[in-house]
């Protein structure tokens, strides 16, 4: 009987041994796989309501793209970083950088004094125009012609800054109507809520195509037309690093390409 016993106690043991041999060997295969962990993530920010910038075609996946996109994961995998995206609202990308939620951000963001404020940008990638977009039976084609209207623009946007700047210095007096996305300015103007809508050149185009009831006419101006950067917090050694491969993509045709994947080529430079 104690013969039995100690051959079974030592069972037991033999089992819990093994066990812990096998717990030990996963965890150490574990640790191993896991080299990857310490791979640099870098969060991004962006609103992807912004076609070809940034955008989600929810007919095919959940995936964020576009022309920003490409370029953040390209300077991200350069610089030895695994990017993530994040979409929020345009309006909270400058506070998201504030509070360290977001790494960068790039989301054709024009710099401006104020931006400047609280983030640091880098050196400008793309340059673009501004269009006003109204519809066909709409007389307007001109910013004279947006007087006593009312007008769309995203919020926090370079192009609301031009409309309220339209209305001091041009003294237009257009009713001034924001929005976090740009479909829905689009929307509440097919909806005849508003009478035009002001937005990028670039992005208009995409709107323009695939509706035939929209025309869109650009806003001259004498100054140079901004231009987007990609915004990090402030201080932030990214600014630098990140300077440097835009560099290398403007110089080495890298850039082009995109410009040519994303634009048709019709806005290369």
């Amino acid at each position: 009987m104690k013969k039995q016993l100690a051959l079974l106690l030592t069972s037991v043991l033999l089992v819990g041994i093994l066990a812990a041999c096998g717990t030990s060997e996963k965890e150490d295969k574990n640790t191993a796989g896991n080299e990857d962990k310490d791979k640099k993530v870098l969060v991004m920010g962006t609103s992807a309501d912004y076609p070809p910038f940034e955008f989600v075609e929810t007919s095919k996946s959940d995936e964020i793209k576009g022309f920003d996109i490409d370029i953040a994961k390209a300077i991200g995998k350069k610089l030895g970083y695994e990017v993530q995206v994040k979409d929020i609202d345009f309006n909270s990308l400058v506070p998201a950088l504030e509070n360290k939620s977001v790494d960068f951000v790039i989301s054709g963001m024009t710099p401006t004094e104020k931006r400047e404020q609280s983030v640091d940008f880098s050196d400008i990638y793309y340059t673009a125009k501004n269009m006003i977009i109204t519809t066909q039976d709409s007389k307007i084609k001109t910013v004279e012609d947006l007087k006593g209207k009312t007008v769309g623009v995203q919020l926090a946007s370079i192009q609301e800054t031009l409309a309220n700047d339209l209305n001091k210095s041009e003294d237009i007096g257009m009713k001034i109507e924001k929005r976090n996305r740009i479909p829905e300015v689009v929307q509440e103007m097919s909806t005849g809520r508003f009478d035009a809508v002001i937005m990028e050149d670039t992005v208009a185009k995409g709107y323009l195509k695939d509706n035939k009831d929209l025309v869109g006419y650009l806003i001259k101006s004498g100054e140079e037309d901004a231009g987007s950067a990609i915004a990090f917090q402030k201080g932030s050694k990214l600014t630098d690093e990140f300077n440097a491969e835009l560099k290398k993509m403007l110089e080495n045709g890298e850039m082009e390409k995109l410009i040519l994947k994303w634009f048709g080529g019709s806005e290369s430079k």
